[in-house]
């Protein structure tokens, strides 16, 4: 009686598992933002990125942006589709809010698709 619960439960397990999808969905392990935005001086154009707070926004959501070490962009949005406020805050520059950022998900919907953006920040 025991062998053949055993038995039963393997049989199930492996029905369980079985996959009726011919076209299995194989992803990148890649992690993407779906933010990269790069600030510059509206006067003379320099890219700006010390002394800044870069927050995202969406709803509820909220998380301020990175800059990767030797890099010009600031990152965020990691794998995360939404529409985004961006607020940029500076004691060296005026406060900056933009228009909302949509970000979407690539057509096989294993990763967003980064929005690649610049603003322009006027000094005080």
């Amino acid at each position: 009686m025991m062998k053949k619960f055993i038995l039963f439960l393997i049989v199930i397990t492996l029905l369980a598992c079985n996959s009726d999808d011919s076209n299995p969905q194989y992803c990148t392990e890649e992690y993407v933002y779906g933010l990269s935005i790069t600030l510059r001086d509206a006067v003379d154009n320099t890219i700006v990125t010390d002394g800044l707070t870069v927050k995202a926004s969406d709803g509820f959501y909220e998380e301020e942006l990175m800059r990767i070490e030797n890099s010009n962009n600031f990152f965020g949005a990691g794998e995360r589709e939404g529409t985004y406020i961006i607020e940029i805050t500076s004691t060296n520059y005026q406060d900056f809010t933009s228009d909302p950022i949509l970000v979407t998900r690539t057509d096989d919907d294993c990763h967003v698709i980064t929005e690649i953006i610049e603003f322009q920040l006027t000094p005080n």
